[in-house]
């Protein structure tokens, strides 16, 4: 595998990590194992927004694409409508602190619905012997 599709996988990886990040709440809901994984993914993305922090997979792929003797992103599809998603334009600390903030909401709604039907669930597999569920 070359270097320029190593960069490629890179930003592909990076994508896959933003979107479990956001909507991996969707995904514990059905596979509950998930769950450490996904909270401490979630943490991440939101303290890499918040700080400022650049992503690991950042330089990561900038020196895959150094190794193949790319200096921009021209060409290809990868670059050309991936890269923005990733890293819109104009984006600002502010921004950043927003999109922190978005997956922070996201998350704590996406959990605190899963919490309450985990419950319900719990609750009418355990009937008190009154026939009154435990609270």
């Amino acid at each position: 595998m070359g270097y320029r599709a190593l960069a490629d996988l890179t930003v592909l990886v990076h994508l896959g990590f933003i979107g479990f990040v956001v909507f991996g709440v969707l995904l514990v809901a059905c596979r509950r194992w998930l769950l450490p994984l996904h909270v401490t993914c979630a943490a991440w993305g939101a303290y890499s927004e918040f700080t400022g922090t650049i992503c690991p997979l950042t330089p990561l792929e900038n020196h895959f694409r150094q190794l193949a003797g790319q200096a921009g992103y021209e060409g290809g599809f990868i670059e050309h409508y991936l890269w923005p998603l990733i890293y819109p334009a104009g984006l600002t600390p502010s921004i950043q602190v927003g999109l922190g903030v978005v997956v922070v909401v996201v998350n704590a709604a996406g959990y605190a619905l899963l919490w309450r039907r985990w419950r319900r669930a719990r609750l009418q597999s355990n009937p008190t012997p009154s026939g009154r569920h435990a609270s």
